[in-house]
């Protein structure tokens, strides 16, 4: 669970993903096994051919096996394993390609529904990918024709995965290696994004006709008591509406509810599907021209042209019994609407910071 973030824009840093750590890890323990080197950086090239150092920590050599870790940095992005240690035991084996297993802090998929089959390593295909093919490149310095084993695990991920979507996904004893470019956008934010489609395709896969997804902890608590909703319903959206949205294209669930505080609805009100303030911003002008429709006077409709935060616009309207949480919520139903297969029904529900019911569209 998280909390509903800022409104407030901040410059923010990029960082790389744990696919990129793990491959990071597997070449250094690579070069080891294969070339006596000891080396404490590693070079990654990414899926799109950008080139990447990492540190490397703890290499050390045993038998036939190679052990090597890295610190991941995420950069500004949310994620849970910004600072976690992932680390891999590689070995070699006389047939070619790559084979991966879960060692300690990774998970395993135990759902249908997911990229991958179900008591395979929660190791995605593009970190798959990268490995393979920079492990290819150390083996073909060496002249080496075989093949390698790849273990790889997360300190602490077993406790990690507990604040992840990962339990609501069939992800079962750890977290899961991800990334598609290699790279950590904050708040474009691959991994989240990828979490909520996995979440909709568990969702759907396993027959659930409703889901729903929200902003926060405050907005997720509300719509999972009102429907009483198991964990497999239930979406972490964060900011990113156009993620669940476009996502349902694909797995055309019945009935979507759609819960967040009243700031961010009125952007997607507006037809924005990044929520985050350092994408989007809130336009006290539409909520003006929209309470005006409401019957606000004159002097209302210039308090909330001038008002602080949408919050005190919205309150300025409570004390003069004008449902702007109500239209804001059909303006954003509507929005939905148009993004997601007529087949699907969309719900939007406002609360407030105390998580009490302000508006909704069903």
């Amino acid at each position: 669970m998280w909390p509903e973030s800022s409104e407030q824009p901040q410059p923010l840093r990029t960082g790389l993903t744990t696919g990129t750590c793990a491959t990071a890890c597997c070449v250094a323990a690579a070069h080891l096994l294969l070339g006596q080197q000891s080396n404490s950086q590693a070079s990654v090239t990414l899926p799109k051919g950008q080139i990447v150092e990492l540190d490397i920590q703890d290499l050390e050599q045993s038998h036939q096996f190679a052990h090597a870790a890295t610190i991941k940095d995420a950069g500004d992005d949310p994620d849970v394993t910004h600072g976690a240690k992932v680390w891999v035991r590689l070995g070699l084996k006389a047939s070619a390609g790559v084979s991966f297993h879960a060692a300690t802090g990774v998970g395993t998929v135990t759902r249908v529904g997911l990229l991958l089959d179900v008591g395979e390593p929660a190791i995605n295909p593009v970190p798959r990918q990268m490995i393979q093919i920079n492990l290819q490149s150390t083996a073909q310095k060496y002249d080496y024709q075989g093949g390698f084993d790849v273990h790889i695990g997360i300190e602490n991920g077993e406790q990690l995965a507990q604040k992840t979507m990962n339990g609501r996904l069939g992800i079962q004893g750890g977290l899961s290696v991800l990334g598609t470019s290699g790279i950590v956008r904050p708040f474009s934010c691959s991994a989240w994004i990828a979490s909520i489609h996995q979440g909709l395709d568990v969702a759907y896969s396993n027959g659930h006709t409703h889901v729903a997804a929200s902003t926060g902890n405050t907005s997720e608590a509300f719509v999972q008591q009102r429907y009483q909703m198991q964990d497999m319903q239930l979406i972490e959206m964060g900011d990113f509406a156009g993620a669940v949205l476009k996502h349902l294209k694909k797995s055309p669930i019945a009935k979507l509810t759609l819960c967040a505080g009243f700031g961010k609805l009125t952007k997607l009100a507006n037809g924005h599907l990044d929520l985050h303030s350092s994408r989007s911003s809130i336009d006290l002008g539409q909520l003006q021209a929209i309470a005006a429709k409401l019957g606000a006077d004159k002097l209302l409709q210039s308090q909330i042209s001038k008002a602080n935060t949408s919050i005190q616009a919205l309150q300025l309207c409570q004390q003069a019994n004008i449902d702007l949480a109500g239209a804001i919520c059909l303006a954003a139903q509507q929005q939905a609407q148009k993004i997601v297969p007529h087949s699907v029904n969309v719900e939007i529900i406002a609360v407030d910071r105390q998580g009490q019911l302000i508006g909704q569209a069903i």
